[in-house]
């Protein structure tokens, strides 16, 4: 008899239901995904994410009647690495300074508690 090989498979738990997680390739297809060992779905998906042990012929027989033909072990990112935003300052970073204070560009800063008149006020939005 052959030695099935287990694969550690990621799943969404919500209260009592477990759910397969499905992806999607480049193309748009989806798929699903296995990864060798517990560590590398990890590495992957943060430490944080639910997985299951399944073997190759039961995670197939899960995806199959969802129409998912594609398998995927152990999957590398490919997605373009995050850059940091830029820091432009804030009306907070604004109000933080003493009253009066002119700043670098000659402007002086609002008075805590008093809005703001001056044109190119940004506001961010929550």
């Amino acid at each position: 008899m052959a030695r099935v090989v287990v694969w550690h498979v990621p799943v969404t738990v919500t209260g009592r239901t477990t759910s397969l997680r499905l992806f999607r390739l480049r193309d748009g297809r989806r798929c699903a995904v296995g990864f060798s060992s517990a560590g590398t779905l990890a590495k992957l998906l943060g430490p944080e994410q639910a997985a299951v042990e399944l073997g190759e012929p039961a995670l197939r027989a899960l995806t199959a009647p969802l129409g998912v033909e594609e398998l995927v072990l152990d999957p590398r990112l490919v997605a373009a690495p995050v850059l940091a935003p830029a820091v432009t300052p804030t009306v907070a970073d604004a109000v933080a300074a003493a009253p009066g204070d002119p700043s670098a560009d000659g402007a002086a800063r609002p008075v805590a508690g008093r809005p703001t008149t001056r044109s190119g006020a940004r506001l961010q939005r929550r």
